[in-house]
C-alpha cells in the first residue's frame, strides 16, 4: 500500500515580486517524508483551483504551516490595521472550514505557526496582532540577523500541562523550542484547550477537546531539524501514525463497498 498523503498548505507568494506561485518550505515537505513516513502534497491554498470537499477526499491528513500573511481579522470579528501585517484571504478560505471539516471527521491536522493560529480562528478563537507589544511579553519573531541555525535555534521553554496529551507525547512537561511568530492567541476557540505556554504566557500549544482524531498544533516551527529534535519528531510521527489509522479506516469502507 501507498504511503499515506499528508495534503501540505501552501503560501500565496509573488516570486522576485511579479511571479504568482503557491510556495512551500522544503522543510516541511522533508518532515513528512522522512519522520511522518508520509506522501507530501503541496496544496494550492486557494479556492478558485481546489475545494474543500475534493481535499478531505484526497489526502489522509493535513500540515498547516506558517507563513509570513496572517490571519484577515475580520475571520474573528476585528477591523485589520497596518499592526496585522500582511493577510492571505485565499489560504484563509481553504484553511478555516478545512480545519473544522477535519476536526467533525477525525481526519488528522496539525497547526504550525500560522496553521497553529488558524485552527484557533477557525474554532472561533482570536489573535493579538503582535505579542511583543503586549506588557510583559518577549519579542517571539524570528531573529533578523544570522543564519538559519541562529533563527531556528532553540530560544525558550515551553510548559505543558504535566497531564495532557503533548507532555504525554514528548515525555516531559517542560521542552525548548524556537520562536519565530508575532501573532499569537488571544482568546481561545471553542473546544481549542492551551496545553502549553511560553515563559510570558504566550500559548504555545493546543488541541481540540473530544475530537475524534488527532488536532495537536504548535505555535513554533517543529519542522525545522525534524528528524533530530527530541520535540519535534515525536510530533511528526504521531501526526504519520494519525494519517496511517485514517487511511486503513478509509480502505476498509472502500473494501466492504
Amino acid at each position: 500500500m501507498a504511503r499515506p498523503i499528508i495534503g501540505i498548505i501552501s503560501n500565496n507568494e509573488l516570486v522576485n515580486g511579479q511571479y504568482p506561485a503557491h510556495t512551500g518550505g522544503q522543510m516541511n515537505s522533508q518532515a513528512i517524508s522522512k519522520v511522518a513516513d508520509c506522501i507530501p502534497f503541496l496544496i494550492p491554498a486557494d479556492p478558485t483551483v481546489v475545494t474543500v470537499e475534493e481535499l478531505l477526499e484526497t489526502c489522509d491528513g493535513f500540515l498547516l504551516t506558517g507563513g509570513r500573511p496572517n490571519v484577515h481579522p475580520s475571520q474573528y470579528g476585528e477591523d485589520p490595521t497596518p499592526a496585522y501585517g500582511d493577510f492571505d484571504e485565499n489560504r484563509d478560505a481553504i484553511t478555516l472550514p478545512l480545519v473544522r471539516a477535519c476536526v467533525e471527521r477525525g481526519q488528522p491536522i496539525m497547526g504550525i505557526c500560522r496553521g497553529f493560529q488558524e485552527v484557533n480562528v477557525a474554532m472561533g478563537g482570536s489573535l493579538y496582532p503582535e505579542i511583543r507589544d503586549l506588557p510583559g511579553r518577549d519579542n517571539h519573531r524570528m531573529p533578523p540577523d544570522g543564519t538559519l541555525e541562529e533563527k531556528f535555534a532553540l530560544r525558550h521553554c515551553v510548559s505543558l500541562s504535566e497531564d495532557g496529551p503533548f507532555a504525554a507525547l514528548l515525555g516531559s512537561a517542560k521542552v525548548m523550542t524556537n520562536t519565530l511568530h508575532g501573532q499569537g492567541i488571544k482568546e481561545p476557540g471553542s473546544r481549542v484547550v492551551v496545553d502549553g505556554y511560553a515563559p510570558d504566557g504566550t500559548p504555545e500549544a493546543i488541541y481540540i477537546k473530544d475530537a475524534p482524531g488527532f488536532t495537536m498544533s504548535v505555535q513554533w516551527h517543529p519542522e525545522w531539524n525534524a528528524a533530530n529534535d527530541p520535540v519535534s519528531r515525536p510530533l511528526f510521527e504521531a501526526l504519520g501514525d494519525a494519517a496511517r489509522k485514517w487511511q486503513a479506516a478509509k480502505t476498509a469502507v472502500l473494501a466492504s463497498a
